[in-house]
């Protein structure tokens, strides 16, 4: 029953993350991800301090309050003038060390372990279960990261058309009538969300590997973004039980085996795949030349 637990564990963590992460690829924002994934960390630190408590919702309320906060602030540099890596950089290293101060700082006051928040501990899932009245309800994660990826389908699903034109063409979104602002700040909203549900599964140095890579290796195999949607989800969910028995087998990090699981897949796809893969551009390379000769 374990093994079930965690690898149903990571793959709402992969699904959940995968839906986002190809929007996040789609406008080239994937860093993004990386800077939202790492600097929402003193918007948990500080919950924990208000509330002395590790009471899910405050947790979610804080990390999206700084994951707008964090896209506002990069979005206010750039627009100064600065490059958009170096913006990005700035941000996320700032605020990540502010929230590796403040837990440091208030260890010994807080039940949150670092160590726990960077690189997570999956298989303690099971364990940390959720009690209604009397009646246990299996592990708290999997409630917490199920109603994230709900809310997360129901937001794209109601927005898909506007979702879809913003990614694609901005300037033409906005010049039908799109708000294209609001629906770049609920994105980076749902990132936030789902990047605080999964700290606890795999961390937050490893969550921005199930963002961006599923989706990546998605972006390779299709040109379609409903498929690509699919594509990465499942992609995630292979990840997830393919690293679960990976790490059992080497005895290692089950969350690290799972982000290494997506990146042998993602070698294949950037070698193989039947669109942008390696091997098709050389066989096309091939047909251009011999139609020249």
């Amino acid at each position: 029953m374990a093994d079930f637990w965690i690898i149903l564990t990571g793959t709402l963590v992969a699904a959940t993350c995968g839906v986002l992460g190809c929007f996040l690829v789609l406008r080239k924002m994937a860093m993004v991800g990386d800077a939202i994934s790492h600097s929402v960390l003193p918007g948990i630190a500080i919950a924990f301090l208000i509330s002395n408590s590790r009471d899910s919702i405050l947790m979610l309320a804080g990390a999206a309050v700084l994951g707008l906060i964090t896209v506002f602030l990069i979005q206010s540099l750039q627009n100064g003038g600065l490059q958009s890596d170096a913006s990005i950089g700035i941000v996320f290293t700032a605020l990540f060390a502010i929230g590796v101060i403040l837990i440091s700082r208030n260890a010994a006051h807080i039940d949150l372990d670092l160590d726990c928040v960077l690189f997570g501990e999956i298989a303690y899932v099971q364990w940390d279960t959720l009690i209604i009245n009397g009646y246990d309800m299996g592990p708290a994660a999997v409630w917490l990261l199920g109603g994230t990826l709900l809310l997360v389908l129901v937001v794209i699903g109601l927005f898909y058309k506007q979702f879809k034109l913003c990614a694609f063409d901005p300037a033409l979104a906005a010049a039908v009538g799109i708000p294209v602002a609001l629906f770049h700040y609920l994105l980076m909203g749902l990132v936030s969300l789902s990047t605080v549900a999964s700290f606890e599964s795999v961390g937050a140095i490893l969550v921005v590997g199930m963002l961006i890579v599923p989706a990546s290796i998605a972006y390779l195999l299709t040109d379609r973004l409903s498929v690509m949607l699919i594509y990465s989800v499942l992609i995630g969910a292979v990840s997830s039980a393919g690293g679960y028995y990976a790490a059992k087998w080497l005895d290692a990090s089950i969350a690290g085996s799972m982000i290494t699981v997506a990146g042998l897949l993602f070698v294949l796809a950037f070698v193989f795949s039947p669109l942008h893969g390696l091997v098709a551009r050389y066989q096309k390379r091939r047909s251009l030349k011999a139609a020249s000769a």
